[in-house]
C-alpha cells in the first residue's frame, strides 16, 4: 500500500511541498502581506498555471489504471494459490464410488471427528472392492498421501494452482514461500526503479516497472511447478508499489497545495479500494485460476502508452538541467487551465530552477548514513524504520489472514478492504488536528487490542468482525506512516531515508506469509502475532516527535534539533493557539 501526500520510494523522488508552506500562506494572507516574493521552487507557479484545473483532473483521472494495476499486483496470488479447507487422499481404485462413499471408506477420522487431510488406510483396495467392504475397520494401518488428493470445491468453488499440483500436507507452506519471494521481487525492484527513476526519468521507470508485473504475471499462467510459479512471482514482485508509486507522486507533484491531500487520500481510497475489491469477483466470475491470473496481468501492457499521456516530473527535469522542458509542461499545464504564464514570470523561474538544479547537486553528497551519525536524528531514523516495519507487518498480515477467520473467504477479503475507503476519509479529517504522533499510537494500538480480542472470541462472524476492526486501524497507521516519515527527515537524505524505511518494509513482509501460515497450527496464532506487533510498533510512535504544522526539516543539524523543546505528553490540540501565534511570528519575519 501507498501512503500518503508525502510518499516516496527509491532514491531522489522528492516530496512535493509540506503543509507548513500552506500555512505561512494562509497566515501572510491573513496578516494582509501582498509581498509579491521571489519564485522560490515549483509550488509559487501554481498560482499562473492554476492548482487544480482541468489540466490536474485528467491527470487524477489517469491514476485510475495505475492503481489497479496496484492492486492486481498486489493482492492477485491470493486466489490464484488459495486451498479449498477440506481435502483428502485420493485412491484411484475407489474410483467408480461416490465421493462420500470413497471418502468415509478410505479416509481415518481424527480426534475432533473430521476426516483426516493427509493420511490415507493402506491396505488392498482392490481387494476390499471384490469383498464389497464399505465401512472401514479402525484398526487398518494408515500411511501418509502420496500422489494426488480430493478436493471439496464448495468454499473455493474452481480449480487452483494449489489443488492442481497438490499443494498441500507436506507441501502447504509453498503458497507462503511464493508470496516471500514476491516481496524478495518487491526490494529488487524497489532498488533497480528507483535508480532508473532518478536516471532515465519518472517516465521511464513507470514503464518498465509494469512491463514487469506483465511478463511475470503472464509467465504465472504458463508455471507447471512450483519453482516456475515462484520465478514468476518474483518477476511480479518487482512492479510492486512502482507500478503506481511513481505515477502518484508525479500526479501529486503537479496539483496545488490545498489539493494535494485530496488527490493523494482520495486516489488510495476510492480506485485502490475498489480494484482490490473487484478481485474475489473476478476469480469466482471466472472460477479458472489461469483465466483470472491473465485477467489481472494482460492490462499491464498498456503501460506503453504512459509516454503518451503522462508528463515527465518537472522535478526530476530541472535537476537534470532540462529547464525548458520543465516550462514547457507548464505551459501546457496553464493553457489547459485557460491561464497564461506571464513571460517576466517564466524568466525568473529560469533563474530559479538553475538554483534549484544545484541544490539537488548538494543533496547528492550526502547518504542514508548521515541519518545515524548524530544521537537524536539515528534515534528518530531506527523508530521510523521498525515503526514501517512493524505496520507494513500488520497490514500484510490482515490482508492474508482473511482465509483464517471462518467465513466466506471472499465476501470477508471485500469487506476487510472496503474499510481503506473509511479509514482514508477519518484520516483526511483527523490528521491536522490531532496530529500524526498520538493518531498513530491510537490506530496502531487499536488494531493490536482488537487482533488479541479477536482470537478470545468464538470463529466466525465475532471473530471476523473484530479483525476487520484491527484491519480499519492499521490502514489508519498505514497511511500516516511514510508521510510521517517525510516530515521527520531532513531535506538533504529525505529521498534515501525514506527508500530505506520503504525497503525495510518489503523486507519485514517477506515473514508475513509464514506468519499468516501459523494458523496450520492454531487459528489464534497470526492474530496474536498481529496483535503483538500493532502495540510494540504504536507504543513506538509516542517517542517520535510531533511534525504536525512544522516545518521540514532542511539540514542534518535541522534533524538534529528538531521536536527538541517538545514534551511526551504534549498534545496539538491543546497546542494549536501556540503554534499559530509562532506561525504569524515566522511569516512576519520572512517577509
Amino acid at each position: 500500500m501507498v501512503s500518503r501526500e508525502n510518499s516516496v520510494q527509491g532514491p531522489g523522488l522528492q516530496p512535493p511541498g509540506s503543509h507548513t508552506d500552506l500555512e505561512m500562506q494562509e497566515v501572510a494572507k491573513n496578516n494582509g502581506v501582498h509581498h509579491h516574493h521571489r519564485l522560490k521552487d515549483l509550488d509559487d507557479m501554481f498560482p499562473y498555471m492554476g492548482h487544480f484545473g482541468w489540466y490536474q483532473r485528467l491527470l487524477f483521472l489517469l491514476m485510475i489504471p495505475y492503481a489497479f494495476f496496484f492492486a492486481f499486483v498486489y493482492f492477485g496470488q491470493i486466489f490464484m494459490a488459495i486451498v479449498p479447507s477440506e481435502h483428502w487422499c485420493h485412491v484411484p481404485e475407489l474410483a467408480n464410488l461416490t465421493i462420500e462413499e470413497r471418502r468415509s471408506l478410505s479416509i481415518p477420522l481424527a480426534d475432533d471427528g473430521t476426516f483426516e487431510r493427509c493420511v490415507v488406510y493402506d491396505v488392498d483396495w482392490k481387494k476390499i472392492i471384490q469383498d464389497g467392504v464399505r465401512v472401514p475397520d479402525t484398526k487398518w494401518p494408515t500411511k501418509k498421501c502420496v500422489g494426488q488428493w480430493e478436493f471439496n470445491f464448495t468454499d473455493v468453488p474452481y480449480e487452483t494452482i494449489a489443488t492442481q499440483q497438490g499443494w498441500v500436507c507436506d507441501r502447504d507452506n509453498y503458497p507462503a514461500t511464493a508470496q516471500s519471494i514476491f516481496f524478495c521481487g518487491a526490494i529488487v525492484g524497489g532498488l533497480i526503479f528507483g535508480w532508473v527513476a532518478d536516471k532515465y526519468g519518472r517516465v521511464p521507470a513507470l514503464v518498465g516497472t509494469n512491463l514487469a508485473g506483465f511478463a511475470g504475471g503472464v509467465g504465472t499462467v504458463f508455471s507447471n511447478s512450483f519453482w516456475s510459479f515462484c520465478l514468476c512471482r518474483f518477476v511480479v514482485g518487482l512492479a510492486y508499489d512502482n507500478c503506481f508509486l511513481i505515477m502518484y507522486i508525479v500526479v501529486v507533484e503537479y496539483v496545488g497545495l490545498k489539493w494535494r491531500t485530496f488527490v493523494a487520500n482520495m486516489s488510495i481510497a476510492v480506485y485502490f479500494t475498489f480494484a482490490a475489491c473487484l478481485l474475489p469477483w473476478i476469480a469466482l466470475a471466472v472460477a479458472d485460476w489461469k483465466v483470472y491470473t491473465m485477467i489481472i496481468s494482460a492490462p499491464l501492457i498498456l503501460a506503453i502508452f504512459t509516454p503518451c499521456i503522462v508528463p515527465e516530473s518537472a522535478r526530476w527535469l530541472i535537476s537534470q538541467g532540462r529547464t525548458e522542458e520543465a516550462i514547457k509542461i507548464m505551459l501546457r499545464c496553464a493553457k489547459v487551465n485557460g491561464n497564461k504564464i506571464p513571460e517576466e514570470i517564466l524568466q525568473e523561474f529560469r533563474e530559479t530552477a538553475i538554483e534549484m538544479a544545484k541544490a539537488e547537486q548538494e543533496n547528492k553528497n550526502y547518504s542514508v548514513l548521515d541519518l545515524f551519525k548524530t544521537p537524536r536524528l539515528r534515534r528518530h531514523s531506527i523508530l521510523m524504520v521498525v515503526i514501517w516495519m512493524s505496520i507494513a507487518m500488520v497490514f500484510d498480515g490482515h490482508v492474508r489472514n482473511v482465509a483464517s477467520l471462518g467465513l466466506d473467504m471472499f465476501v470477508t477479503f471485500t469487506v476487510a478492504t472496503a474499510t481503506e475507503f473509511p479509514a482514508d476519509l477519518l484520516l483526511t479529517l483527523t490528521l491536522d488536528i490531532l496530529g500524526r504522533r498520538w493518531l498513530a499510537f491510537g490506530s496502531m494500538v487499536l488494531s493490536g487490542l482488537f487482533s488479541l480480542l479477536a482470537t478470545t472470541v468464538a470463529i466466525g462472524i465475532p471473530s471476523a468482525s473484530l479483525a476487520i476492526v484491527g484491519r480499519f486501524a492499521v490502514n489508519i497507521s498505514f497511511n500516516i506512516g511514510m508521510q510521517y516519515a517525510a516530515e521527520l527527515f531532513p531535506t538533504v537524505v529525505r529521498a534515501q531515508g525514506l527508500a530505506l524505511v520503504h525497503i525495510s518494509g518489503y523486507v519485514a513482509t517477506i515473514l508475513v506469509p509464514y506468519i499468516v501460515y501459523m494458523a496450520v497450527i492454531a487459528r489464534e496464532i497470526p492474530l496474536l502475532i498481529l496483535g503483538v506487533l500493532g502495540i510494540f510498533g504504536g507504543v513506538l510512535c509516542l517517542f517520535l516527535p510531533e511534525s504536525m504544522g512544522k516545518e521540514m526539516p532542511q539540514t542534518i543539524q535541522d534533524g538534529e534539533q528538531y521536536g527538541i523543546e517538545q514534551k511526551f505528553w504534549d498534545f496539538p490540540c491543546c497546542m494549536k493557539k501556540e503554534s499559530q501565534t509562532n506561525i504569524t511570528e515566522k511569516v512576519e519575519q520572512r517577509f
